[in-house]
């Protein structure tokens, strides 16, 4: 089960949230870093609102494009 740590984006879908996951590593010959950006569909339980940090882990297909499911809040972001 993979797990990763993303930036919620979009929750404009019922129990579905648009989270944004970056990915950095030094380029073997230039010796830069770079920083890749993916958008997973993941299903939401909790709730989650635009801005959280959260931790998604793959799960099984619960639709043609949802393939992963939150699985905690790390941060909340705007919010008191």
């Amino acid at each position: 089960m993979r797990v990763t740590i993303g930036k919620v984006t979009g929750t404009k879908m019922a129990k579905t949230a648009k989270v944004e996951v970056d990915r950095s590593w030094r380029h073997p010959v230039y010796k830069k870093i770079v920083t890749k950006t993916k958008t997973y569909l993941a299903h939401d339980e909790i709730g989650v609102k635009v801005g959280d940090q959260v931790k998604i882990a793959q799960a099984r297909p619960r639709s043609k494009r949802k393939r992963w499911q939150i699985v905690g809040k790390l941060e909340q972001k705007g919010r008191e």
